[in-house]
C-alpha cells in the first residue's frame, strides 16, 4: 500500500514510518525541507508541503491509498504564552485544512485519512469514565481539538473515510512526555504530580502504532476513536509503576502550586484528569499488547 505520513520526524511519526517500511509498504513523507525531498536512505519518498502557506505537492501524492496526518506544534515544547497557544492551534488547523482540501483535488483520492486528535478533546473530566460519545470540553486544548477535527471536514464531505485518533499519554523513553519522565525517575528524582489522584490515560508506543495501522485497515471505523489503553491509572499509580520497574524510590511529590508556577497554564493538563476508555477500538476487536501500565512502562524501556 502507498501511504502518506505527515509529522514523520516526531516520536509517533518516525516510528510509524519504520513500521510501515518494515512491512514493505511504500511510504510518502510530507516534508518542508528541500533536503528531505525525493527518495531517502530508508526507502521513503519525501514530498513537499508548507501548511503555513497552504502549499501541497499533489503530484507527489498521486496513487496514495491512505494518509496518516500527525503534524502539529508540540503541546509540551514551550510555556503557553499567547503566541505559542496560537502556534499550537494554527499548526493543527492550517495543516489539516491544507491536507484535507488538497486530497479532494486528487484524481483518485485516498480511501482513508487518519487525522490526529487527542484525548484533550474531552477537557478535564475528573474520575468520570469517558468514551467517544462524550461531548467536548471547554478548556484551551478541547477548543483546539474541536477546531483540529473540524478542519478535516472537506475530506469527509468528498467521501474520504476520516478517522480521528484521540491519543492519550504515549509512554516511550524515546520522546514525548514519557521521554521527560523516565530520566528523572532513573535518577531517583521522580514523584507524583499534584495530589496524584488525577487520571492519566496512557498507551504504549507499540499499541499506538498498531492502533493507527488498525484504523487504516478497518473500513467500519470512522470519526473519533480513543487511542488509550483499556485500564487508565492515576498519576500516583503511574509513578509507583515507574518506581517499581526502574527500581528507584519516588520520594519527591511536586505540589500543584509549584507546577502552576513553573508551567503556567499548561499545569492544568498535568494536574487535570482524563479517564478515557478505547470503546470503539475494543468493540472492533483490537487487542492491546500492553493493556496494563506496568507492561507499558516495561515496553517503553
Amino acid at each position: 500500500m502507498r501511504i502518506a505520513v505527515t509529522g514523520s520526524s516526531g516520536l509517533i511519526g518516525s516510528a510509524l514510518v519504520r513500521s510501515l517500511l518494515a512491512d514493505d509498504h511504500e511510504v510518502v513523507r510530507l516534508v518542508r525541507r528541500h533536503s528531505a525531498l525525493g527518495v531517502q536512505p530508508d526507502g521513503s519518498i519525501g514530498v513537499g508541503w508548507n501548511p503555513d502557506r497552504g502549499e501541497l505537492d499533489l503530484a507527489g501524492l498521486a496513487g496514495v491509498e491512505a494518509v496518516v496526518h500527525l503534524a502539529g506544534a508540540g503541546v509540551a515544547e514551550h510555556r503557553w504564552t499567547d503566541a505559542y497557544k496560537e502556534r499550537i492551534r494554527e499548526s493543527r488547523v492550517r495543516g489539516t485544512r491544507t491536507l484535507a482540501e488538497g486530497l479532494t483535488r486528487l484524481d483518485t483520492p485516498p480511501s482513508v485519512l487518519v487525522s490526529a486528535s487527542a484525548m484533550g478533546f474531552y477537557g478535564q473530566t475528573g474520575d468520570r469514565v469517558i468514551e467517544e460519545s462524550a461531548p467536548a470540553g471547554q478548556d484551551f486544548l478541547a477548543e483546539v481539538c474541536v477546531a483540529w477535527e473540524g478542519a478535516a471536514r472537506p475530506a469527509a464531505e468528498a467521501g474520504i473515510r476520516v478517522v480521528h485518533p484521540r491519543t492519550g499519554l504515549v509512554l516511550s523513553a524515546a520522546g514525548g512526555a514519557g521521554g521527560r519522565l523516565f530520566p528523572l525517575f532513573r535518577l531517583g528524582l521522580g514523584g507524583r504530580l499534584g495530589d496524584g489522584g488525577q487520571y492519566w490515560s496512557f498507551i504504549s508506543l507499540a499499541d499506538e502504532l498498531a492502533a493507527l495501522r488498525f484504523l487504516i485497515d478497518r473500513p467500519e471505523l470512522s470519526g473519533p476513536v480513543n487511542l488509550t489503553a483499556p485500564h487508565p491509572v492515576t498519576n500516583a499509580e503511574l509513578t509507583a509503576a515507574l518506581g517499581r520497574v526502574l527500581r528507584r524510590p519516588t520520594p519527591f511529590p511536586v505540589p500543584e502550586a509549584v507546577l502552576r508556577l513553573v508551567l503556567g497554564e499548561m499545569a492544568i493538563e498535568v494536574v487535570g484528569s482524563h479517564r478515557v476508555l478505547p470503546a470503539k477500538l475494543l468493540a472492533a476487536g483490537f487487542e492491546f499488547a500492553h493493556p496494563e501500565v506496568e507492561a507499558a512502562v516495561r515496553a517503553a524501556l
